[in-house]
């Protein structure tokens, strides 16, 4: 439940258009709800205002199906990561209007307007290989508030076609570069704008590049001192920072 659902209910007990005890009746799981398998953390948006995201890697399909219902019950807009085409056909065949991204392999239920962040937060990748990683970042960032400027395919390796997009780097507020191989892209990006650079390694790579290992040390020896790193593969962990980031500046006094 978030801030505004809680308010709008209060609002209505208070002028009647709810009873206390329908009001007790929806506000009975807080702070979460007990599946059995799993317990659903429907206060997370009240106490950081993000709500709970739904990592479907390592669920059954039934599993993600059914945290996906309970969680869309409360009314607020429901994510889920890591979700595989039979997971998204689950999900699907109880709520019809749910997107399924398939190259962000991300669910994704819109039932409320998202408080607009003041972007906008760019999301690169070095190669056509990292887009996953890089639509994870950019759908999550999207249902986060976020306006996402897409840059794709600006790799180090053909400089020119990152010095480009030099106009629509200096637009963004935050950066996410994802990058796998050497990992060179977020450093170079950070040397050409002002806001911070949020690096994301990714697996691409030959045997050397050990699943991203390579991109995730050399990112973390960085150069450039706005940059911050996350861990392999993680586009969702990197579009929640960016967010945090702007909710952060718009609430400094």
């Amino acid at each position: 439940m978030t801030a505004d659902l809680l308010l709008e209910l209060l609002t209505s007990i208070q002028q009647g258009g709810t009873t206390p005890a329908e009001g007790l009746k929806r506000l009975s799981d807080l702070p979460y709800e007990d599946l059995g398998f799993a317990k659903i953390d429907h206060h997370r948006s009240l106490r950081t205002g993000m709500p709970e995201v739904i990592y479907a890697a390592g669920k059954t399909d039934d599993q993600v199906a059914e945290i996906f219902v309970r969680m869309a019950q409360k009314g607020g807009n429901v994510l889920a990561t890591r979700a595989a085409p039979s997971a998204a056909e689950a999900v699907r065949a109880r709520l019809p209007h749910v997107v399924h991204h398939p190259v962000a392999r991300t669910l994704f239920l819109r039932q409320q307007p998202s408080p607009a962040l003041n972007g906008p937060v760019a999301v690169l990748c070095a190669g056509t290989s990292d887009l996953p990683v890089a639509e994870e970042a950019a759908i999550t960032a999207e249902a986060m508030g976020n306006t996402v400027l897409r840059l794709y395919d600006v790799g180090v390796a053909g400089l020119h076609r990152l010095l480009a997009q030099r106009e629509t780097l200096a637009q963004a507020r935050v950066i996410i570069a994802c990058a796998g191989m050497e990992g060179a892209l977020p450093t170079v990006v950070a040397g050409l704008v002002r806001a911070p650079v949020i690096a994301v390694p990714t697996s691409v790579g030959y045997g050397a590049a050990f699943g991203g290992i390579a991109a995730l040390l050399g990112m973390l020896n960085s150069c450039s001192p706005h940059v911050a790193v996350v861990n392999i593969d993680n586009g969702f962990g990197a579009a929640c920072f960016a967010s945090s980031i702007l909710r952060a500046t718009a609430e400094t006094p």
